[in-house]
């Protein structure tokens, strides 16, 4: 009879992480990869930032939200999460209110028991997730759900909305994925001191993993704009170099790990408020269940190439009968049109991002009420998931 493998509390996974946590931390430091968002005189971003991502799949850009909009992004996430509902299921918020978000086709919220690790060893997203994480018991007073994921920046935030037309986030998207690049889509994270769920070790990409034209920029990548400090027990941890690797098998890697999640040489993307973090959606990363007391919120939204997505079918939350043809490409990259220019009416001395594809449609796609309904209410729907 095998032996049972005893769950650990959340004080026993946050003793039982200390030392591997530590050892990240290091890692981190020498690695580097981190400093501000660069530009050169062309005002491209800089030649070695690039280089350093195509390297190891990853850079952390330090300092780039300034602190007043870092306020606006938190009081309306503070509000988003005051308002969610209770459970899955329910339609009423903590209070008794109705929840927010009822009037979207789709949810904004996504919530998971405290401290579980909802994707890990199940079919779901694609079977991306292989292996399961660490659950530990939270504490018997947590609630019965958390939340995990709030989607729709664009909808449901005015901030969120400005915060995705960001000229120097959209310069970078171009430097990686071509001025014609498309949007992938956006979810916000939130682990929550103590009751924070896990994401178990998977690489993001599920098109394009025996195309012909494979490499290791063909899935794309993803922001995360930090709203509050990211620490070694809340963060993103990432293995450097693993989006090179094509497909990895990573229950093989947990098995010879001793069946252990503790992957050796994986780096914590370590943040301060502010800073925003890029990485490969064909890296290996994960993020383990959050047993400490610090709160993450981290606002994710991605890009591709446009020639990896057209013609590509729905994968992920996406139908698998949609075909991404030019029309839905356009439809869903004039959210970043709209952005944009809400972005300019809001900050009318910040140099503004000209997003090629929408080169003299400038006019159509201006922030108004008319095209919030048009083109921003429901934009989730047509996100272009490979």
């Amino acid at each position: 009879m095998s032996e049972m493998v005893k769950i650990p509390s959340a004080t026993e996974h946050a003793s039982m992480m200390a030392d591997y946590f530590e050892s990240g931390r290091q890692r981190a430091l020498e690695i580097g990869n981190r400093g501000p968002l660069r530009l050169d005189a062309d005002g491209k971003l800089a030649p070695d930032i690039l280089e350093a991502y195509w390297k190891h799949g990853f850079y952390v850009f330090e300092g780039v939200i300034d602190a007043a909009e870092i306020a606006e992004l938190r009081a309306e996430t503070d509000y988003l999460l005051e308002h969610a509902p209770v459970d899955q299921e329910s339609t009423v918020d903590a209070k008794g209110r109705p929840a927010f978000g009822q009037e979207f086709a789709r949810s904004p919220y996504s919530l998971i028991k405290p401290l579980s690790d909802p994707w890990g060893g199940t079919d779901l997203l694609g079977g991306r997730h292989p292996t399961r994480m660490t659950q530990p018991v939270p504490e018997e007073d947590a609630p019965r759900e958390v939340v995990h994921l709030i989607g729709g920046m664009c909808q449901t935030m005015k901030s969120g909305l400005r915060l995705y037309g960001h000229p120097l986030l959209l310069r970078v998207a171009e430097a990686i994925n071509g001025a014609d690049f498309v949007p992938f889509n956006d979810a916000t994270f939130v682990k929550q001191p103590g009751l924070g769920g896990s994401v178990s070790w998977h690489q993001d990409g599920v098109t394009h993993w025996d195309s012909p034209d494979w490499d290791e920029g063909i899935h794309g990548f993803n922001f995360q704009v930090q709203l509050y400090p990211a620490t070694v027990a809340n963060c993103l941890w990432v293995m450097p170099g693993s989006h090179k690797k094509g497909r990895v098998d990573i229950r093989a890697m947990v098995a010879a790990n001793g069946g252990s999640d503790q992957l050796p040489g994986a780096v914590p993307l370590i943040c301060a408020a502010g800073d925003v973090t890029i990485a490969n959606r064909q890296i290996l990363h994960c993020s383990f269940a959050n047993t400490s007391p610090d709160l993450r919120v981290s606002m994710t939204f991605g890009f591709h190439r446009r020639k990896s997505v057209l013609g590509a079918r729905g994968v992920l939350g996406q139908k698998g009968t949609d075909i991404y043809d030019e029309q839905r490409l356009f439809d869903r990259s004039s959210v970043i049109a709209v952005a944009i220019d809400a972005r300019a009416q809001y900050y009318p001395d910040e140099p503004r991002y000209h997003y090629a594809p929408f080169a003299g449609l400038e006019e159509d796609f201006r922030f108004s009420d008319e095209t919030y309904e048009r083109v921003i209410r429901n934009y989730n729907l047509k996100d272009l998931s490979i």
